[in-house]
């Protein structure tokens, strides 16, 4: 009876749990790290579409463009992209705004992680 209830406890041992301990920290050090990568895209991709969507924009020379999306990305303190970056499109289907950009980010060492982002924008 006794051996039977000792095989079907099953728990956690100590070992154990510092080595999942370690990985989750390792995990939460590298997301902490990604993450405000992600948030500038997202808001870059937001500028680009209050830029694209926005009417006096329509019929604005390149260097409005620029200079607007200038003032917008110093309020919101992005840093990886200056206007010079813009590549503007003018067509037909209306005005088009990409960006290329890739962000470098520390991890150990000399080991680094890199991240291409290509936020774009067009008119519906």
């Amino acid at each position: 009876m006794i051996k039977t209830i000792a095989n079907r406890q099953r728990g956690v041992s100590l070992s154990g749990l510092l080595v999942w301990s370690v990985i989750l920290i390792i995990a939460a050090i590298g997301g902490m790290k990604v993450i405000p990568a992600y948030v500038q895209d997202a808001e870059i991709k937001s500028i680009l579409s209050t830029i694209v969507n926005d009417p006096e924009m329509q019929g604005a020379q390149s260097k409005d463009i620029r200079e607007s999306f200038s003032k917008r990305a110093m309020m919101n303190n992005i840093n990886v992209v200056t206007a010079n970056d813009i590549e503007i499109v003018k067509d037909a289907r209306g005005l088009s705004l990409n960006i290329s950009y890739q962000v470098k980010i520390p991890l150990v060492g000399n080991a680094s992680l890199l991240l291409e982002f290509n936020p774009s924008s067009f008119k519906k």
